[in-house]
Parts: structure tokens; sequence; C-alpha cells
């Protein structure tokens, strides 16, 4: 997975810059990123402080390996009901 180039704590700045008047263009030049980067995190971590942000990358890191263990417990659910009904 691909490392993210700005932490939640850099994001968080950035959209309190926003908040504080700063035109998206303004800031998607200075911090090298899209315009649409700028509101894809303001949709994500849009009202969130730095904690919340951790919280929310967590759980959906969290998330993503509990999903990947019940594929794999499903496909071996799958290869035991295959090896019993032969």
């Amino acid at each position: 997975m691909e490392r993210p180039r700005f932490t939640e704590e850099q994001i968080i700045a950035i959209l309190n810059e926003h908040g504080a008047g700063a035109k998206p263009a303004d800031l998607a030049h200075r911090h090298k990123v899209s315009e649409a980067t700028i509101f894809d995190w303001k949709a994500k971590f849009g009202g969130m402080d730095v904690s919340a942000a951790k919280l929310l990358n967590a759980l959906e890191e969290e998330n993503a390996n509990l999903k990947k263990l019940l594929v794999e417990q499903m496909l071996g659910v799958d290869a035991l009901r295959e090896l019993l009904s032969k």
C-alpha cells in the first residue's frame, strides 16, 4: 500500500487554512496537490481534530484487516466443504 504524502496533522492544518479563508486553488498550488484532493480531504476530515483523524485512519486499517481475515476464513470453509463432498 502506498504511503500517504501528508500526515493527519498536515491535512488538518491545510483544512484549517481553508477554513480561515484561503482559496482552494492557492492551497493546492502551495502544497502541490490538486484542488480535488483538498475537497476530498474536506469531505473526509472536515470538522475533525488531529486525534479524531488518527482514530478514523486506525479504524479504517483495522476494518481492512478484519475483512481480509473474513475472506481467508470463508475460503478455508469452502475448501473444507469441497474436500468433504468428495
